[in-house]
């Protein structure tokens, strides 16, 4: 009797763990199956269960980098006091693909000149809020996205020397008054932003590839003719807050078909400059014109021809809604939003 009673028995207690999700109620994570029974992590820093591969650092305190365990791809330093990286920082995880170093207090002389070298697999480094001067250099050719907002940064120099994978550069509000021709080599750059520098004039040159540049808050008072036409892939181009006038704009300098986004707004025109029909958002707000010349959208309105415009901001100069051409609704006829005052 007994033995027809055992094999019942664990049939029943087979049938009652099956209603139970087994590996999440003893939690056993996918995670864990690449053969680490935990996450090995330095003992400053976190690492999850259910991400073993990434090694949380910040808001710490810390003035110097913890040992990063070589499963770690991923580290997150940021809102620390860390003044700099020395060469042997990052030795041990030579896989690494991210490193964030946002809200520290690093500066370039205690960045150590091989501080990277080791690291072929890096794709994005964050420096946001620190004290660098100028772009770090020797940085990995597999980097694709760079940020060094808010630094002290005042050149360049060959920090960005063989980046031909970089997509991403983010220079905004550092010390920059001329880039020169730097960005040319970087063929692989799509977004670019020196918005809240100190430049007084464009970059000489920019990757074919480019798509959007900001240029926010700077000096510039001029475009050399003809500048935009030599990216056709341009999209979304925003030069708001400088000291652009009608003199510094070439004749017909913005009339490009990729072109989807203009931002010309808190300058010093004093007419709509000549856009093409493609475009899609245009911002003028805060300048002095005094004239709505329909000819800057449309050259020929037809059933087939007219502004593909669809956000037009001319609120903050010298236009009334009285003195708006009749025939404006022919050419802005897909326009839903347009600011006058």
């Amino acid at each position: 009797m007994k033995l027809i009673q055992l094999p019942i028995f664990a049939l029943l207690v087979s049938c009652i763990l099956c209603q139970y999700d087994y590996d999440s109620f003893f939690g056993y994570y996918p995670a864990n199956q690449a053969g680490l029974p935990y996450p090995v992590c330095s003992v400053e820093c976190e690492c999850p269960y259910t991400f073993p591969t990434a090694m949380y650092c910040n808001d710490r305190k810390l003035k110097t980098i913890p040992a990063v365990p070589a499963q770690i791809k991923y580290v997150y330093l940021q809102n620390n006091q860390l003044t700099g990286i020395p060469n042997n920082a990052f030795e041990n995880a030579t896989d690494l693909r991210w490193i964030v170093l946002d809200n520290n207090e690093i500066v370039n002389e205690k960045v150590g000149k091989k501080a990277f070298s080791k690291l072929k697999s890096l794709q994005r480094l964050y420096f946001n809020r620190n004290n660098l001067t100028e772009v770090i250099p020797s940085l990995p050719k597999s980097l694709m996205e760079l940020k060094m907002s808010s630094n002290q940064i005042s050149k360049i120099g060959n920090g960005l020397k063989g980046l031909e994978n970089l997509t991403t550069l983010v220079l905004e509000d550092n010390k920059l008054k001329d880039v020169g021709g730097v960005l040319g080599n970087l063929k692989s750059l799509m977004f670019v932003d020196l918005s809240r520098n100190k430049l007084t004039k464009l970059p000489e040159n920019l990757p074919p590839a480019i798509e959007m540049l900001y240029m926010d808050y700077n000096n510039i008072d001029k475009i050399p003719k003809d500048y935009f036409h030599k990216y056709p892939t341009l999209q979304y181009l925003r030069m708001a807050n400088n000291k652009i006038t009608d003199e510094g704009i070439p004749d017909k300098v913005f009339n490009i078909t990729s072109l989807i986004e203009l931002d010309l707004a808190f300058n010093e025109l004093k007419t709509i400059p000549v856009v093409n029909e493609n475009l899609e958002n245009l911002y003028l707000q805060a300048n002095k014109i005094e004239k709505f010349t329909l000819s800057s959208f449309c050259r020929l309105t037809t059933s087939v021809d007219f502004s593909k415009m669809k956000h037009l901001r001319l609120d903050g100069n010298h236009l009334t809604r009285e003195s708006m051409p009749i025939d404006m609704s022919l050419c802005l006829r897909v326009a839903g939003d347009i600011l006058i005052n």
